[in-house]
């Protein structure tokens, strides 16, 4: 079973966030809570943790700003 990696709402009025960088390769071994990716709203930059364990598959590139809700990736 798959889990989708979906662009999290990180503050009350952020809308959209900009994907700055994966910090794990497509195709590696992700633990659930180890750090996934990392997000740049118009106030801060967070790591987000992974939400499951498995393998990454990456669906969007870094240096676009994508719609909170945007899958970003899944882990199988």
């Amino acid at each position: 079973m798959s889990t989708e990696i979906l662009l999290p709402k990180l503050g009350f009025s952020m809308n959209e966030g900009l994907l700055s960088e994966w910090l794990v390769a497509d195709g590696g071994t992700v633990t659930a809570g180890e750090p996934l990716f990392a997000l740049e709203s118009d106030k801060s930059t967070q790591e987000v943790e992974a939400p499951a364990s498995g393998t990454l598959k990456i669906f969007k590139e870094t240096g676009e700003t994508y719609p909170v809700g945007t899958v970003l990736g899944e882990i199988i």
